[in-house]
């Protein structure tokens, strides 16, 4: 698959899971219902014991709004899971975009016919200077430029697709920076292993000496680990400074 159909299948799973995320679970549960009434289940959430714990005298007393089971599944659940996978492929979309915005004028043959030679002249300049480690260059940009102005008179009308191309290119031997820079295009990957990424990081928070956790720290945790990162920008100090400030237990007496 290329990055351009790619890009495509991303925007319209982004589509449909913002759509699921509003009408998806009365789907589910009508759907849910059907099976329960098909194998004899009575077709309720479960109610957890509700676990209270007795409040200090200078504690911040708030109301708590009690939840029902459904409410509940909802929230910590379904709407989790469906934001989750949307923050993915927001992601992934962002990190295809920014391929396009370099290698987008290379995609196809309408994309390279539809470029006049002052657009199509920056990208190549775009492309070298990306390509480019400190003196050195995979590709020369007013070279490419030249040969892919005389390519796009050559192509055959059949060759629409980068891989398509590529092989005319390979056949003809006479267009090395435009041969590279296809060949460049076609070996980014499309697909990312995050999924396999999370699974590492879950094997080193619960291990054999931390087996039992709650899902809520278990999430927690694991965010942490995973976007560790943007975690080391965040000043905790003046977290734990705002946290302890508006959560103070402790009464002044004069």
């Amino acid at each position: 698959m290329l990055i351009d159909i790619a890009i495509d299948q991303v925007k319209g799973l982004i589509r449909f899971f913002e759509d699921y995320r509003e009408v998806g679970l009365t789907q589910a549960m009508t759907i849910a219902k059907e099976i329960a009434t098909e194998m004899e289940i009575d077709s309720v959430f479960q109610v957890k014991r509700q676990i209270r714990r007795k409040k200090q005298f200078d504690e911040n007393v708030n109301e708590e709004t009690t939840q029902s089971a459904e409410e509940s599944f909802r929230i910590n659940y379904f709407l989790y899971i469906v934001d989750q996978a949307i923050g993915s492929l927001k992601k992934m979309f962002e990190q295809y975009k920014a391929y396009e915005d370099i290698f987008g004028f290379l995609f196809g043959s309408e994309k390279l016919n539809s470029l006049d030679d002052n657009n199509l002249k920056a990208c190549c300049d775009n492309l070298e200077i990306v390509l480019k480690y400190k003196t050195f260059s995979d590709l020369d940009g007013k070279d490419l430029f030249g040969e892919l102005k005389i390519l796009r008179n050559i192509l055959p009308k059949e060759t629409k697709m980068a891989i398509d191309i590529l092989n005319f290119l390979k056949i003809r031997n006479c267009f090395p920076n435009a041969c590279i820079a296809y060949r460049i295009l076609l070996t980014i990957p499309v697909t990312v292993a995050s999924a396999e990424r999370s699974f590492s990081k879950l094997k080193l928070l619960k291990s054999y000496l931390r087996s039992t956790m709650s899902q809520e720290r278990l999430n927690g945790l694991a965010l942490i680990s995973i976007e560790n990162d943007f975690i080391d920008k965040i000043d905790v100090q003046g977290l734990i400074s705002d946290f302890a400030a508006k959560n103070a237990r402790r009464t002044i007496f004069r």
